[in-house]
């Protein structure tokens, strides 16, 4: 039986080595990743956007994220939806972000 919880946080662990190339915050502080989902077999969904829908990386960067969180032990199959509802910004990123950027 899998620890649901212990392997979340191992994924966002992984999900923190993952970075927008414009600008330099991580993809999970920055808010992209709205939803984790893990089976019990350790398939796990990853419900995602970008900053916009013309972001350069739009081909590339939920590749990287399923290559990525495969490679944590206990993940199984990685299924990234890339989605553009709710749009994102800037309110979306955590407090560490909004700092390393100058937002306050």
């Amino acid at each position: 039986m899998i620890d649901k919880g212990k392997l979340e946080q191992d994924i966002i662990a992984k999900l923190k080595t993952v970075y927008d190339p414009e600008i330099p915050v991580d993809i999970w502080e920055l808010g992209l990743v709205y939803e984790i989902k893990i089976d019990d077999e350790g398939n796990t969904y990853i419900k995602m956007t970008l900053t916009s829908p013309a972001c350069p990386v739009a081909g590339s960067l939920p590749p990287e994220v399923k290559e990525k969180v495969k490679t944590v032990e206990g993940v199984n199959d990685v299924y990234v939806d890339l989605v553009w509802n709710p749009p994102w910004d800037k309110d979306m990123m955590s407090e560490e972000a909004k700092l390393e950027l100058g937002f306050f």
